[in-house]
């Protein structure tokens, strides 16, 4: 069972919590104007990496018929039955579980809303199926951390935390796209959609550079709504440098970088954001 736990937990990839959780405390911090306590933070944690862990094991699983085929992904550990469905969909179970139990430690809102928050991560793995727009919704999936987040302290729904989420769907879109363009040629043999399928891979990658422009306008305009200070702005004008690299690493005949593209310099892109805004609220230079 725990070699079999060990596998699932490397299957979703645990670790890349790291693009939604510091977008969650980000929230939280622009939520209370300072650090929640620490049965808060313990709770919003928990909730995240349930969420997530749910989502993405459920990804796995509904997706098993095509990663079966894709050379990209057939060596995913269900593919190689390394583990069974039953302990996958046991999996899926218990850290749905740990979402909606978080949610009731919080406030009654969030434990309303925990089965929403389930059903919109989990339809993501089938817009595929029938929409171009899969990326968008990967990116609704993602944007509820730091909606959740604002919720679990405020017991509310404001401007800000969907600003906020609104900047993370654009985010997120725009570097699935990018990640995507390498599976161009599987998806139109399976009847599969994306954008890059849709318009082609050069198409896609301008339709992925608009995304995290309007994702910079829209952070700008945060800023400026919530008067932070100089802190916040560095910190999103190396966010807009980290993003330009991004984008130079990938060219429509050259994606031998995409993956570089899509976990290494995304992963920096929510904690420095996070980081800056922290130091802002804490220890404010005036802007």
């Amino acid at each position: 069972m725990f070699r079999q736990l060990k596998i699932v937990l490397e299957m979703v990839k645990i670790e890349h919590t790291v693009f939604a959780l510091p977008f969650a405390f980000m929230s939280a911090l622009l939520a209370l104007r300072g650090w929640p306590d620490i049965k808060q933070i313990a709770w919003i944690l928990l909730a995240m990496v349930g969420a997530r862990s749910a989502a993405m094991a459920f990804n796995r699983l509904v997706d098993l018929p095509f990663d079966s085929k894709n050379p990209r992904t057939v060596n995913r550990a269900l593919p190689q039955r390394l583990v069974t469905k039953g302990f996958v969909i046991g999996f899926i179970i218990v850290s749905s579980a740990a979402l909606v139990f978080a949610a009731s430690r919080l406030n009654r809102l969030s434990l309303i809303l925990s089965p929403l928050a389930l059903a919109i991560v989990f339809f993501y793995s089938f817009t595929k199926r029938f929409t171009w727009l899969s990326h968008i919704f990967l990116g609704v999936a993602l944007a509820a951390a730091p909606i959740g987040a604002w919720i679990a302290l405020r017991g509310t729904i404001g401007v800000t935390p969907l600003l906020l989420g609104l900047a993370v769907t654009l985010w997120v879109s725009g570097f699935d796209i990018i990640y995507s363009c390498q599976d161009v040629d599987f998806d139109a043999k399976e009847s599969l959609f994306s954008i890059p399928k849709r318009f082609g891979i050069a198409a896609a990658l301008r339709i992925s550079v608009f995304f995290h422009l309007i994702m910079i306008g829209i952070l700008v305009f945060l800023f400026w709504k919530e008067n932070l200070g100089t802190i916040s702005y560095i910190g999103l004008a190396v966010v807009g440098l980290l993003l330009a690299y991004e984008h130079s690493l990938v060219r429509p005949k050259d994606l031998s970088r995409a993956n570089t593209a899509f976990f290494t310099v995304n992963g920096w892109i929510g904690i420095l954001l996070f980081l800056s805004t922290m130091i802002d609220l804490l220890w404010r230079v005036p802007g």
